[in-house]
């Protein structure tokens, strides 16, 4: 199923990732690019967590739902959504993100839209010495990183009002993020934070951690 995807990675690192086990906070815009594509790579188990339901106005930037699934939970539609013909194990859960949550992961995706929970992520990620994917999109902008060892207190975590999104956008930050864990998860992507900004002509920023 994989032959592909070995062409670029090899068979060990194919067999790794199969043993690798992911946590996905957020199942809307974000969760729904990074949940899909993170799916089709052949891992052991992905977690889905969101305690909110789908409205009418995620569903033209949350391209796994529909008008039959308003109404309904983000995470429980979006694990049916993208169960696929292999052996990944999908779990969702309809709660509210708690660094205290006890369950075993090697890597955590941010698909959220405020930093109260990014904190929590943070948290989680250190207190069990794993990496994390941050994502945020906002218009024309968005940033992705990879948080080892930096304290996420290098942002200006103050509240703030979220902007509109563009579905091109979020589906481009998304797969970033997503390439990104792959690389983590396999060993190859050290600290980092992209920053891009499609306004006019596409930029893209990167820091080092």
């Amino acid at each position: 199923m994989y032959r592909r995807q070995v062409e670029v990675i090899g068979k060990e690192n194919q067999e790794l990732l199969s043993k690798k086990s992911v946590l996905i906070v957020g199942c809307g815009g974000l969760g729904n690019i990074i949940a899909t594509t993170i799916s089709c790579i052949g891992l052991k188990k992905i977690y889905l967590i969101d305690f909110d339901i789908i409205e009418r106005h995620n569903i033209h930037r949350q391209f796994q739902f529909c008008e039959q699934d308003i109404g309904k939970s983000k995470s429980i539609m979006l694990s049916e959504k993208i169960k696929r013909c292999n052996d990944t194990e999908i779990i969702a859960l309809s709660s509210k993100f708690d660094e205290e949550i006890d369950i075993k992961v090697d890597l955590v995706f941010d698909a959220t839209d405020n930093f109260e929970t990014r904190i929590k992520i943070d948290k989680f990620a250190k207190k069990n010495n794993i990496p994390w994917i941050y994502a945020s999109v906002e218009e024309f902008v968005g940033q992705v990183g990879v948080f080892k060892k930096t304290s996420f207190d290098i942002f200006a975590t103050k509240k703030i009002t979220s902007k509109g999104q563009l579905p091109p956008m979020v589906n481009l930050i998304g797969s970033i993020s997503s390439m990104l864990g792959v690389k983590t998860l396999i060993g190859k992507q050290e600290e980092i934070l992209y920053f891009i900004d499609f306004k006019e002509d596409l930029k893209v920023k990167k820091f080092n951690l």
